[in-house]
């Protein structure tokens, strides 16, 4: 059994900027706009390395996004990024219209997104993100689980894909723990542990907790396997059926609600082709608030210990479904 450890603490921020201006470096036609937030979303490097390729309007998000949009008609790549609920849920009407109607390729930054933002609060706590911006016709959709995979899916959007982009990422330094000897594909998920008695697809920070809830399973003999998605859309359907096929069961984590994110999508891809049961780890329809990111996400149940919880209800509810049918 592989087992991931942690090469130490990294902001997923950190990881898009390292991309960002790894990829522009290659390519002249990248341009960066900026919401006022340059340094605390990481396009700083960028701004400093290309000023003449960096555009701050400030705090006008909604305009941001119109710029991003003309921009890209003109040939350029544009990313622009800030805080989530600025980024993704400010500007819907501006993405939904001037970008995905006219499928251009334009990379959005959603910075500081779940709960673990922290002390900033319910404001600043993106966690409809996701279920915004996969609904949109033509938007891909990223959440990556670590610094080093932020890195390779910013890379990847700005130079493999040709329209809209969403990329998910945290503030607070979380586990870095993948490395460029896991295959990655945007589109594909990742099997990240093997086991055949339950399935937890993760995404975004909750994949690392997935792993260690499924180390300490190991502990109980009970085997799960822990499936990355860091593509939310195009979801990988394959993957996701075949996890159902094997294991009879799926546990869903993200730092998201609920209802419309990762856990949604798996529900559809189940619900359409092998239904099975599945449980939920995310935010229950609330708010967050303020407190330190590590206290919040336990509060709001989304840490290995919650997932373990989940495994073991959705493992004594099939069996005591098999003991009715005899």
């Amino acid at each position: 059994m592989k087992v991931f450890t942690n090469k130490g603490n990294k902001s997923t921020s950190i990881g898009f900027g390292e991309g960002l201006l790894e990829a522009a470096e290659k390519n002249p036609n990248i341009v960066a706009i900026g919401a006022d937030i340059t340094h605390s979303v990481k396009v700083n490097s960028f701004a400093e390395k290309f000023p003449n390729r960096f555009f701050s309007m400030g705090i006008a998000e909604q305009n941001c996004v119109g710029v991003a949009a003309g921009l890209a008609l003109t040939g350029k790549i544009p990313v622009f990024s800030t805080y989530a609920v600025f980024s993704a849920l400010r500007t819907t009407d501006q993405i939904r219209v001037s970008v995905c109607f006219n499928k251009l390729h334009v990379v959005i930054g959603g910075a500081h997104a779940g709960i673990s933002v922290g002390p900033d609060g319910a404001t600043h706590q993106a966690l409809e993100d996701i279920a915004i911006m996969r609904v949109l016709p033509n938007m891909t959709v990223l959440s990556p689980c670590d610094a080093f995979q932020t890195k390779q899916i910013t890379i990847a959007a700005l130079t493999q894909l040709n329209s809209p982009v969403y990329i998910r990422y945290g503030r607070e330094a979380m586990p870095d723990f993948i490395n460029a000897s896991i295959p990655f594909e945007i589109g594909k998920g990742q099997l990240l542990k093997k086991g055949n008695d339950v399935s937890i697809i993760a995404t975004g920070h909750l994949t690392w907790e997935a792993l260690q809830a499924a180390y300490e399973l190991e502990k109980e003999n009970i085997h799960a396997r822990v499936i990355n998605i860091h593509t939310i859309k195009p979801i990988d359907q394959e993957i996701i059926i075949q996890a159902a096929k094997d294991t009879g069961a799926i546990i869903t984590a993200e730092e998201h609600q609920i209802y419309g994110g990762l856990g949604s999508a798996v529900a559809e891809v189940l619900a359409q082709n092998f239904p099975v049961p599945i449980e939920f780890i995310g935010v229950k329809d609330s708010f967050g608030e303020s407190g330190k990111p590590l206290e919040l996400m336990d509060k709001y149940g989304m840490t290995a210990k919650h997932i373990i919880d989940a495994v073991k209800r959705i493992r004594a509810s099939r069996e005591t479904e098999f003991e009715l049918l005899g």
